[in-house]
């Protein structure tokens, strides 16, 4: 029963519920739609809106582009009247100056007919004084330049006389200063310095055994090291001959080993010139090394610093190449510091200016050439490797050229830094004095001073002072261009006359 009471109750609940939510839910659609009405209202508002203010904008973009439109029509008008306006200009200039090329052309006409009238006249004038000098008109210019000469030639020679002595003392006055500076800061040895080629033996009995049996030993030694051995009766000494200074240096030193060892025979012989080339490579090196070291430079190549080492067994007029080379580089450092000059340039290109002369007995050609192959062998800067060949240059085209060269001769000019033979320094005399002696108007030439000047006298009745000067410019140059010589030389030029008579 209760089961039944409950069943009826569940169903009025559920029928109950289901009117009510009937009810509820046609409430909830009708405010939906009265919400969706409304929406649709209000969107419909917005579009209105919308479409006004863009037909708003859209007619204030075109009202804006009329008249941005009218004003680019007003501006191209005015353009084209500014145009039109300089083309009547332009047109009224290129009539005036029409005008004025034809009144031009008038007067260009007038002017060379005046010309011509001129050019009648003055050829006229000129047959009438050609008559009445006697002369034509190329005589009677020759004849007033003769006069003009003769009478301000004495005046011109003592003005140029004068200029060149003021220039010549102040230019001489600020080199000696520059030079003496130079010099005084560089104090190196000048003493000369020679390969050695003696040997000096302990007893004479050695000579035997360095001849050993039939000459064997002898043989061997000269084979070996290309060099020949002179062994006369002189007591204690022994002479190397070669033509190469370090084939020289290395049989001395396997003959001075070989003696102090006492074993004397072929196969030791081999051993005492292998040992000896060993040695002489490492003083090379060693000369090389130092040589850079005194100077302050490096960056050089090994190989380079090895063929700089052999100048130390190389000599020039008895000056040892490599110690000149030191000094050269030391002076042209000190040069190139006073003249505002690249002084790592000057030192390397004085140092290495020589460095041909270390193979020249080897390579063919002269040795500014030789050298200046070999640095640039070595990747050494073009105007590191020119002075090579600037150095005997009579004008090098550097200023680093130009320093090396100075440096170079004042090395080569300082006392007892070179000597010559007696034969050498007779004939070098006499060019010097044959150069003077194929100029004419020359009378006797002396070279006076070891060299150092040449005086020239002249015949006074061919040469007058003015020509003295010329001969002396001459003279100076042609020992430039003909002779080699340390130093400089000083030409003097003398006109005398001498007038003599006799009271009875």
């Amino acid at each position: 029963m209760e089961v039944f009471i409950f069943l009826i109750v569940f169903g009025i609940g559920i029928v109950t519920g289901y009117y009510f939510r009937r009810t509820l839910a046609k409430r909830e659609a009708g405010t939906a739609e009265a919400n969706a009405d409304k929406i649709l209202n209000e969107a419909k508002d917005k579009y209105r809106e919308t479409i006004i203010e863009a037909k708003d904008k859209a007619l204030g973009v075109i009202e804006k582009a009329k008249k941005q439109e009218d004003e680019r029509r007003e501006e191209i008008t005015n353009i084209q009247k500014r145009i039109e306006k300089r083309e009547n200009l332009f047109d009224k200039k290129i009539l005036e100056f029409e005008d004025r090329k034809q009144e031009l052309i008038v007067k260009e006409k007038g002017v060379d007919d005046l010309r011509a009238g001129l050019l009648k006249i003055k050829e006229k004038g000129m047959e009438k004084l050609e008559k009445i000098s006697r002369f034509s008109q190329d005589q009677a210019k020759e004849a007033l330049l003769n006069n003009v000469e003769s009478s301000v030639k004495e005046e011109l020679y003592a003005r140029v006389r004068k200029l060149q002595k003021e220039n010549t003392e102040e230019l001489e006055e600020k080199s000696k200063e520059i030079l003496s500076r130079v010099i005084e800061r560089c104090a190196t040895n000048h003493a000369v310095d020679t390969t050695t080629t003696t040997v000096i033996l302990r007893d004479d009995e050695m000579k035997g055994r360095i001849i050993g049996k039939e000459g064997r030993n002898i043989k061997a030694i000269e084979q070996l090291t290309g060099t020949e051995l002179i062994i006369d009766e002189t007591p204690g000494t022994i002479w190397i001959s070669g033509f190469s200074p370090i084939r020289r240096q290395v049989a001395r030193i396997a003959l001075e080993k070989l003696m102090a060892d006492g074993r004397i025979h072929p196969g030791r012989i081999e051993e005492a010139v292998d040992d000896a080339k060993k040695e002489l490579a490492l003083e090379i090196k060693k000369a090389g090394e130092d040589a850079m070291y005194a100077v302050g430079i490096g960056g050089l190549d090994p190989k380079l610093v090895q063929i700089l080492g052999r100048l130390k067994f190389r000599t020039s007029y008895g000056h040892n190449v490599l110690q000149h080379s030191i000094e050269v580089s030391m002076l042209a450092g000190f040069l190139a510091e006073e003249l505002g000059a690249d002084v790592t340039v000057a030192k390397k290109g004085g140092l290495l200016h020589d460095i041909g002369k270390a193979v020249d007995h080897e390579i063919k050609g002269g040795h500014p050439e030789i050298g200046y192959d070999i640095m640039k062998k070595f990747s050494l800067p073009e105007e590191i490797s020119k002075i090579s060949l600037e150095h005997h240059m009579d004008h090098p085209e550097t200023l680093e050229g130009v320093i090396v060269k100075t440096a170079d001769a004042i090395s080569g000019a300082r006392p007892g830094a070179r000597k010559d033979t007696y034969e050498q320094y007779v004939q070098r005399l006499e060019d010097l004095e044959n150069t003077a002696k194929n100029v004419e108007g020359v009378e006797k030439v002396y070279a006076i001073q070891a060299g150092r000047e040449l005086r020239v006298f002249v015949a006074p009745k061919i040469v007058d002072d003015w020509g003295c000067q010329k001969m002396a410019r001459e003279i100076a140059g042609r020992i430039e261009e003909e002779l080699k010589y340390p130093g400089e030389i000083k030409v003097t030029v003398i006109r005398e006359s001498r007038v003599e008579e006799y009271a009875r």
